[in-house]
């Protein structure tokens, strides 16, 4: 067969007189030349330039995954600075509902003359103890009163549209002869001045000391 012969005749080249090769053998030699031309350049040169590549392309695929982290921790932190400026508004806003300690006895007439303009009687109006808690004092006003029922429904709305925060707690409504009598405690709270504060704050470094 014409294969047979052909490798036969490959097999019969005289490597020291190419020039005398026939041409099938000329192209085959040349392939292989070509081919192991390129796997020794890919080799001893492509190889380094793609491992350079390789390289570059780790590095930004790490970038790209540090911006976008990056990115979105200052998308968070502009949503946080917002939240935080609100809050603070918000926090703001609450403070300026709370009497301070001067303001406390109009608040309590403020209180007293609500119940009064609704044409309530008050049986009892006593003002407890103060409770600090953190840099508020809480302020228990035990209350009661008698009258009919749209007179307590209305004392009990303007009491909520006070200027000042004010909350009515542990309200008990009871038939009393041809009204109602409702016994509650009105809350209110007032922040603590630089004074009180400066003293809470003495006195729980104090019972620190002891602990220790």
């Amino acid at each position: 067969m014409k294969l047979n012969f052909d490798l036969q005749e490959l097999k019969n080249l005289n490597p020291k007189d190419p020039g005398g090769w026939p041409w099938s053998a000329k192209i085959i030699s040349f392939a292989a030349i070509f081919i192991m031309v390129v796997a020794l350049g890919a080799l001893l040169d492509w190889q380094s330039q793609w491992d350079e590549l390789q390289r570059v392309q780790a590095e930004e695929t790490q970038l790209r995954e540090t911006f976008l982290a990056r990115k979105k921790e200052a998308v968070n932190l502009d949503l946080i600075k917002k939240q935080l400026t609100e809050t603070q508004e918000s926090f703001g806003a609450l403070i300026k509902q709370l009497p301070s300690k001067s303001e406390m006895d109009a608040l309590l007439t403020d209180i007293n003359q609500a119940g009064l303009g609704r044409g309530l009687q008050f049986e009892l109006f006593r003002p407890g103890a103060e409770t600090i808690n953190g840099s508020f004092a809480e302020l228990p006003i035990t209350i009661k009163v008698t009258g009919n029922y749209d007179d307590l429904a209305n004392f009990a709305s303007d009491i909520a549209m006070l200027s000042r925060i004010v909350t009515l707690n542990d309200i008990a409504i009871t038939p009393s002869n041809q009204t109602l009598g409702m016994d509650a405690v009105a809350k209110t709270f007032r922040y603590l001045d630089e004074d009180e504060l400066a003293a809470q704050q003495a006195a729980a470094k104090a019972a620190g000391a002891k602990k220790k």
